[in-house]
């Protein structure tokens, strides 16, 4: 019983700090850092259930948070809620797909689900420079893409005022090149800001789901889909039923209510 009222206290001081938008940052820390404590004290304590609800507090008072989201799926997990787990590992790999220990446990969770879905295979560059792009936060990549543009300005520096002309050609090179890291940061960092702004992948989250081959019931069963199993959404606009694509290029369409986007 103490622990909901804890619950419940902390959903009224994150309430009433996220209405308060010209409140100060440091009046909302402390309770935020008591939250947070009292959640990791919850898990702590294999009350996973009320560790998830305060996890879930806090981002909605802080917003998406890669690591809360880890801790949120690892609750559902230990509660044998795959789908719910499967959920929150993916939201932890959308906003840090570096995250490896999301990825770890996302593979332990996946391989409890009933539908093993083959990926259709991907040309060998582009299998490369998605790893690449995931393999480093938007944040970090922005970071180095600033580091490397300051040094590349650097070498046409040097570049203009060193006498040697050895180190002149040195210069430019090392400029060239950073500058061209600094295209790829770039250009990670936007794939992956496209891919978490678009938001087109889901977890089925029912037991079972037949697919049909239109969005309306009477439509032919095509194949069916059980809860864990990721999807992408092709098309998002009827109102009660989403296009969905597997990983190994199957379609079909399901109600919109069997499913929760990532």
């Amino acid at each position: 019983m103490s622990r909901n009222i804890f619950v419940l206290i902390f959903c009224a001081f994150s309430s009433l700090a996220k209405a308060q938008t010209n409140t100060d940052s440091t009046t909302t820390a402390p309770v935020i850092e008591v939250c947070k404590a009292l959640a990791d004290s919850a898990y702590a304590n294999e009350h996973f259930a009320e560790a998830a609800a305060l996890y879930r507090q806090l981002t909605d008072s802080l917003g998406p948070s890669p690591q809360i989201f880890y801790n949120i799926g690892n609750c559902f997990y230990r509660q044998d809620s795959i789908a719910q787990a499967i959920l929150y590992y993916e939201r932890a790999l959308l906003y840090d797909p570096s995250h490896k220990d999301a990825r770890f446990n996302l593979d332990i969770a996946r391989a409890k689900t009933i539908d093993k879905v083959v990926p259709a295979s991907e040309m060998f560059f582009a299998k490369i420079f998605h790893s690449i792009v995931l393999s480093l936060s938007i944040t970090r990549w922005a970071q180095i893409a600033i580091v490397s543009f300051i040094l590349a300005l650097l070498g046409l520096a040097l570049y203009l005022f060193l006498p040697s002309l050895a180190a002149k050609k040195a210069s430019f090179v090392l400029a060239i090149i950073l500058f061209l890291i600094t295209f790829f940061a770039n250009i990670a960092a936007f794939t992956q800001r496209s891919h978490m702004n678009s938001r087109t992948g889901a977890i089925i989250m029912t037991p079972s789901v037949v697919v049909k081959s239109t969005p309306a019931a009477a439509g032919t069963d095509l194949f069916i889909l059980h809860q864990g199993t990721h999807v992408d959404i092709r098309d998002n606009s009827m109102k009660d039923y989403v296009e969905i694509q597997l990983t190994d290029g199957k379609q079909g369409w399901i109600p919109r209510n069997q499913l929760e986007i990532i």
